[in-house]
């Protein structure tokens, strides 16, 4: 697949480069994708959620009433979850969500929601720029003249730029993160892919080690 590279004005700058075939050209796998996706949010859930069972309630042992003839059900206690203030049954407790993946599960998955991205023509190449202040007015200038759509949008750099990094910040539907820090989630939670020109070598440079 060829692609212009663009400028930040949105004008061609004159230069094509030719998406690998081994991280853009293969059949998405639904599947992966979506073990992928499920495993980056169980990886974000703290697990600390926690209730108190009768056993941990703060409250007198002794029994409420006599065992039998008092007319109702019979208690024993008001830690039983049927009071106010009792304990919680099947409550949470702490737990770790996280779970493992293959290298090569989670590979195939980067590679194929790219895939999905470059079937759906929704990949845009930029040509690098660097941003000598925070601004983010002018940030929201470049994505406007890329026209890489007025829904999600992720940018990929090459390696850390803090002032574009800042200029993006308070941009909702825009995220900007290095090539290192690319994911699944983060590749399929945006409409449309800007990567800066050399994002694609370095992708494909990983995938044929």
């Amino acid at each position: 697949m060829e692609l212009n590279v663009l400028k930040i004005d949105g004008t061609q700058s004159g230069k094509t480069v030719v998406l690998d075939e081994k991280v853009f050209g293969v059949t998405p796998n639904e599947h992966v994708m979506w073990l992928d996706v499920v495993q980056y949010l169980a990886n974000q859930r703290q697990g600390t959620a926690k209730t108190k069972d009768r056993s941990e309630i703060a409250h007198s042992t002794k029994k409420l009433g006599r065992q039998k003839g008092g007319g109702g059900a019979r208690h024993g206690s008001l830690k039983a979850n049927i009071f106010v203030g009792g304990g919680r049954v099947f409550g949470p407790k702490p737990r770790d969500y996280r779970f493992k993946l293959n290298k090569k599960v989670k590979q195939l998955a980067r590679v194929s929601a790219l895939s999905q991205k470059a079937l759906d023509n929704a990949i845009t190449i930029v040509e690098p720029f660097t941003m000598d202040a925070p601004k983010t007015k002018e940030f929201l200038g470049i994505v406007k003249a890329l026209k890489a759509g007025d829904r999600k949008v992720l940018f990929v750099l090459p390696e850390n730029a803090n002032n574009i990094f800042l200029s993006s910040r308070n941009l909702p539907e825009v995220n900007v993160i290095t090539v290192d820090e690319i994911n699944t989630y983060a590749i399929m939670n945006a409409y449309s892919l800007v990567l800066v020109d050399g994002v694609q070598d370095i992708l494909a440079s990983r995938v044929n080690r």
